[in-house]
């Protein structure tokens, strides 16, 4: 398990370095100056030099990556010009209402998907199984910013029943900060109006997220619940009188879940490194909207730095992933 641990480990860095690499060297192949972007339209050239100079964009290429990995070495991801300040300071602001809208899409988007793929397993064949299949292949199948729209259009336009963006109304004070996930923060310090404005604010930007993962994850569990409620001690739990829930979900399900781990795993590191359209859509002030800035405003920092925590996300998750499967599975520890 040590030998695994380490060489999973040194794989992993080397992954992280080959990301910084590329991104390092694609950002600043895009033509523009973020020092020109920065100095402002009507700047001398003079000026312009200056700020190149201070913030070591006039060095070549190779020697800009190369400071840019030792201050990586030290903590520090650098300066953004879009957020007017250090790249992980800026990160860690957003970072939070990423994560919050990530797990409340992947919890809402997960457990409907396990009932629906559960119940057209089932009922396989029947006519409410295939409206079920129906669903799930939509919800895999539709834009998530096209469905983010509609939504958006019906709930806050035309009906007025839901909020249109940001994470709570105008002029609302946010909770005391414990986690910086106000749904969390708001329950601590007993602030129920909080929670439910919150609350509402999620829900648009969530089920907009929160439809793919529905849709994949349906079809995972109804494919993998198949290959099990054929097995002989499903017939046998069946001759002892078990209920058909306790089968299904304890039995059956559990036996199942080993593909839907991968899923889910890999679903939450995309969804807490941002969906960038959704946020953008929502106005949601997360790491994805962030990112969109940073781009509009050429600030290799912080693309880079955005970058690099996203793919952080996924290498957790996929270590967790397989730590999870030796937990579930007997067998692979066994091998």
């Amino acid at each position: 398990m040590l030998r695994l641990f380490g060489r999973r480990l040194v794989f992993s860095v080397f992954v992280l370095w080959g990301i910084t690499l590329i991104t390092f060297f694609l950002s600043h192949v895009v033509p523009g100056n973020p020092a020109l972007l920065m100095a402002g339209p009507h700047a001398s050239a003079a000026a312009v030099a200056n700020i190149s100079r201070q913030f070591g964009l006039n060095l070549p290429l190779p020697q800009q990556y190369w400071h840019y990995v030792d201050g990586l070495l030290r903590g520090q991801l650098g300066y953004s010009f879009v957020a007017h300040r250090s790249v992980d300071s800026a990160v860690s602001l957003y970072l939070p209402a990423s994560i919050e809208l990530g797990l409340f899409a992947l919890v809402v988007g997960t457990v409907v998907g396990i009932v629906l793929g559960v119940f057209t397993a089932e009922r396989r064949g029947s006519v409410r199984a295939l409206g079920g299949q129906l669903i799930s292949g939509i919800g895999l199948s539709m834009p998530t910013f096209w469905l983010a729209l509609l939504l958006q259009l019906i709930f806050y336009y035309r009906l007025g029943w839901l909020p249109g963006g940001g994470r709570l109304f105008p002029g609302a004070t946010p909770p005391p900060i414990v986690t910086h996930l106000y749904l969390i923060d708001s329950l601590l310090a007993g602030q129920w109006s909080t929670f439910v404005d919150a609350f509402e604010h999620l829900i648009l930007p969530g089920l907009s997220l929160a439809a793919s993962i529905v849709g994949l994850t349906a079809r995972v569990v109804r494919t993998s619940m198949l290959d099990v409620l054929t097995e002989d001690y499903l017939r046998t739990a069946t001759a002892k009188g078990l209920r058909r829930l306790r089968i299904l979900f304890r039995h059956s399900l559990r036996n199942a879940v080993l593909p839907l781990v991968t899923i889910i795993g890999l679903e939450f590191a995309g969804l807490a490194g941002g969906v960038f359209l959704v946020e953008n859509i929502f106005s949601w002030p997360g790491v994805g909207r962030f990112a969109i800035l940073a781009i509009e405003g050429e600030d290799y920092n912080a693309i880079i730095g955005i970058t690099l925590v996203i793919a952080i996300f996924y290498v957790v998750a996929n270590f967790i992933v397989d730590n999870v499967y030796l937990f579930l599975d007997p067998r692979i520890r066994a091998d």
